[in-house]
């Protein structure tokens, strides 16, 4: 399997192979080649389907019957690769060259690539494009940059301070407690303090404790399994209680969620209803539980339990098995690889549910969660030891 862009007579051309055949777009305009002028590149797939935006000119792929998943298993090149025997010969339409010019701001399934000489794995033969102290981000939120004897200085816009401008002036005097989150709030001018786990108030400042975690939306908890290593992956077990009067929200997602080839085990509300999806490999997602269970959203405490034993899944809601599927006979993939990682109640803050889970959940759960189990442990995870942020006292 491949994806690869590439510059060909001065067109851009996206390439990728899923393992079945190579798809092939490319722009109907050509870049600018004068050295001078900074284009704005997307590209990507969904499942077969691709996409190639130059400048704000799109071009698709219609989906056709075929492989939908990427398993390339190699190092991400940027300009070139460390040996041109690498690229596979359906990757370029010519002998394949490394890349000359200037590449910045490369964003991955959301996540930025940092581009300096520390961040990288690897590389040969990389100049600073900008050939200033400035470079293209220094200066944070519009700010501008300056070339100064003892190295350069930032110019901030009337909303931001700092020496890079990353600071907002609403929360340069903050009053935000303890290892809190100062949000600034430019329509009043004022700011808003996103409370740790533990700590409550307007200010974070008074400790709490809590057995029941209670969500307000914006909120979540992330939990490091320390007995991952331990598991085995084959034969999964959460069970937890909830309660909640919203019709949608993400409840538990089992996983890392950094990309789509992360395996995952996840349950949260759609139109509703409860929804449990689970990925061992190739995004298998497992159908929405009949309407007539569609009780989920009435303020009660209801007791949900997913096992996964290799590719045979089971859902019960409150004692009663509602779901008995098998998500794959053939058994390519048979266990839950999810990193050790739980999230409850959403992602980090600033990653939104919808894009994290490719829209298979829209929102951050609003409601309490208690009683969580993994697997056989003959005890309750302590929430209150993991990390996170805007969870309350439930009791």
């Amino acid at each position: 399997d491949f994806l690869c862009i590439s510059l060909v007579n001065g067109f851009i051309q996206l390439r990728y192979n899923l393992g079945d055949k190579t798809i092939i777009l490319q722009t109907f305009q050509k870049v600018h080649t004068n050295g001078n002028t900074w284009h704005s590149l997307k590209a990507g797939r969904v499942g077969n389907e691709g996409y190639l935006d130059l400048d704000g000119i799109n071009i698709s792929q219609k989906a056709t019957p075929g492989m939908n998943a990427l398993d390339t298993h190699t190092d991400f090149f940027v300009g070139g690769v460390s040996s041109l025997n690498l690229v596979n010969s359906m990757a370029v339409e010519n002998e394949p060259r490394s890349f000359t010019g200037c590449i910045r701001e490369i964003v991955i399934n959301n996540k930025e690539l940092k581009l300096t000489t520390t961040d990288p794995k690897g590389g040969a033969n990389i100049g600073d494009c900008d050939g200033t102290v400035c470079g293209y981000t220094v200066c944070k939120n519009n700010g501008t940059c300056k070339v100064e004897n003892s190295g350069f200085s930032c110019s901030c816009p009337q909303e931001w301070t700092g020496s890079t401008c990353e600071q907002s002036i609403q929360c340069s005097q903050n009053r935000c407690g303890s290892q809190s989150l100062c949000i600034p709030q430019s329509t009043s001018f004022s700011y808003t303090c996103i409370c740790a786990l533990g700590w409550s108030g307007k200010y974070c400042d008074s400790k709490i404790q809590f057995f029941i975690a209670k969500f307000i939306g914006n909120s979540y908890i992330k939990y490091t399994d320390p007995y991952y290593r331990k598991r085995d992956l084959q034969y999964s077990r959460i069970s937890l209680n909830f309660t909640t009067n919203q019709t949608e929200g993400l409840i538990v997602w089992m996983g890392k969620g950094e990309d789509e080839d992360n395996d995952f085990l996840a349950i949260g509300l759609a139109n509703g209803t409860l929804k449990i999806v689970i990925n061992l490999g190739e995004r298998i997602s497992v159908p929405l539980i009949h309407s007539k269970y569609s009780t989920c959203c009435d303020e009660r405490w209801h007791f949900v339990t997913v096992v996964q034993n290799q590719t045979c899944i089971k859902v019960y809601l409150d004692e009663e098995l509602i779901i008995f599927e098998d998500i794959d006979p053939h058994r390519k993939y048979t266990a839950l690889n999810y990193g050790g990682i739980c999230y409850f109640g959403g992602f980090e803050i600033g990653r939104e549910v919808n894009i994290v889970t490719t829209g298979l959940f829209q929102k951050e759960f609003i409601g309490k969660i208690k009683d969580v189990v993994l697997f056989q442990d003959s005890k309750k995870i302590q929430l209150m030891k993991a990390e996170g942020y805007n969870v309350y006292n439930g009791n």
